[in-house]
């Protein structure tokens, strides 16, 4: 392979990983205002229909396991962190299109910013809540922003026809 096509694939695995880290930061980032700015458990309404909160969520998606007794705080750092051993494992071998690439990047960042609130508090700062006639979605973060649009972008990717990456137009 030509060293112009090996820097080129090198730029492209950096400019994902890069999303990833914009990811990890953001989300990070606004946890930490949200915990600088209001108590836990504390609420500030901001529209009839979106309010800033901060709570704490042991378990996963709408708060699975999280009665679960302690347990689950482990089985996820272990399940996230080798869900993100395998995302960076496919985002460097390379992937079929940006689109795929991007997804891949979105729920790697999202996946290391709930496992470091894992790892460092025990469990995810959550602080987003959409409400309507008193029904309230299950807060959530930027993390789960990023999953959720990672998905998005995959399903995107495997449903619409792309050009395939070849090492030479990464």
């Amino acid at each position: 392979m030509p060293a112009a096509e090996i820097s080129q694939a090198a730029v492209s695995s950096r400019a994902y990983f890069g999303v990833a880290l914009a990811a990890v930061i953001a989300d990070q980032g606004t946890k930490f205002a949200i915990t600088q700015s209001l108590y836990l458990g504390q609420s500030v309404a901001l529209t009839p229909f979106f309010n800033l909160v901060h709570v704490l969520n042991p378990g996963a998606a709408f708060s699975f396991l999280a009665g679960a007794g302690g347990w689950q705080r482990y089985f996820f750092v272990v399940l996230g962190t080798a869900i993100s051993i395998w995302l960076v494992v496919l985002l460097h071998k390379g992937v079929e299109n940006r689109w795929e690439a991007c997804g891949y990047s979105l729920l790697l960042g999202g996946a290391m910013g709930n496992v470091s609130d894992r790892v460092w508090g025990g469990a995810v700062i959550d602080f987003l809540d959409v409400h309507v006639a008193g029904w309230h979605w299950p807060a959530f973060n930027v993390a789960d922003i990023a999953i959720n649009l990672g998905v998005g972008l995959l399903l995107w990717s495997s449903f619409v026809r792309h050009p395939v990456l070849t090492e030479s137009t990464q």
